[in-house]
């Protein structure tokens, strides 16, 4: 294994970088990363539409919406 080209650190070419489980190679990795979008989303000030649950609307102050 070698560290991608651009990535490459002085006095460490032989180190390569561990992948987070967490992440990749789990069945639960892409419910875990919508909760964490979802989460992200929610602070940020939008809400989930009802009828479709992977659509984000946020209300601006000049009564205009932001569809995600």
């Amino acid at each position: 294994m070698q560290q991608p080209q651009g990535y490459v650190v002085k006095g460490k070419e032989k180190l390569v970088c561990r992948l987070k489980k967490i992440l990749y190679g789990l069945k639960q990795a892409p419910r875990q990363w919508y909760l964490k979008f979802d989460r992200f989303m929610s602070e940020q000030g939008y809400t989930r539409c009802h009828s479709d649950h992977c659509v984000y609307l946020k209300k601006k102050n000049d009564g205009s919406y932001i569809i995600l």
